[in-house]
């Protein structure tokens, strides 16, 4: 059901980018029910007091308003960050409908859903032990460039997560290849943490895939390789 059935279903007047109607859960001979759509939801106001749940009732009395059900969260994902001996500190819990949380062992066999005391980077024994570095934002990714032989990480909390001097510390003396999430916030991410790493690594890469990708999961999903990656480190050292 749309904005426009429900105002055309309510006999509503066109009012800047919405409508005005007579609100069905009063005497209303004034119309007083703005109505519009915002990112394909619906939208409505009772301007005279009206509670939303009583015209959201009425509406769905007249079969004009369908309650979507709320889809309750489920797991779909965990990943385990460890201290440089393998020993899990936390963890990061992915859920669907999209969202995170942090929880650590509580020495009992349980959880603690608190953020990690310690935090460290991701897949950490991995890391120590490499030359090359791909950072990238979440753990899918890393995920994925792990899943093609290569070695990455990345720090728990998505972009906005701060970036501290003991990141800096493990990757040290190291070739550091930086691939942003295509958006705003994660060009922003990369470019602290370059700034953080700048004469504190061996190289350092900050390499944009093409193709118009959201991150570095979907390139690969998009049908691109590894040697397309590893050729598009080559052409980036060519041109430096």
């Amino acid at each position: 059901m749309t904005a426009a059935c429900v105002a055309r279903a309510l006999d509503a007047r066109r009012s800047g980018s919405g409508w005005m109607a007579k609100c069905p859960a009063h005497n209303d001979n004034n119309p007083s029910l703005s109505i519009r759509e915002v990112d394909g939801r619906v939208l409505v106001h009772c301007h005279a007091g009206c509670r939303q749940s009583d015209v959201i009732g009425v509406l769905e009395a007249r079969g004009l308003w369908r309650t979507q059900p709320t889809q309750k969260p489920r797991v779909v994902s965990t990943y385990g960050y460890t201290d440089e001996d393998g020993k899990l500190l936390y963890q990061v819990v992915r859920y669907e409908p999209k969202d995170f949380k942090q929880r650590r062992p509580d020495g009992f066999g349980g959880w603690i859903w608190k953020k990690g005391e310690c935090q460290v980077l991701y897949r950490l024994p991995e890391v120590l032990q490499a030359a090359i570095v791909f950072v990238v934002e979440g753990e899918k990714d890393v995920e994925t460039l792990r899943e093609h032989g290569l070695v990455a990480t990345t720090n728990a909390g998505g972009a906005k997560a701060p970036w501290i001097p003991q990141f800096t510390e493990v990757l040290r003396e190291r070739e550091v290849i930086l691939i942003p999430d295509n958006d705003p916030a994660g060009r922003k991410r990369v470019l602290n943490i370059a700034r953080a790493l700048f004469r504190n690594v061996v190289r350092l890469i900050v390499l944009e895939l093409e193709g118009g990708a959201k991150d570095v999961t979907e390139w690969f999903n998009q049908g691109h390789s590894e040697l397309e990656l590893i050729a598009l480190l080559d052409s980036e050292e060519v041109s430096r």
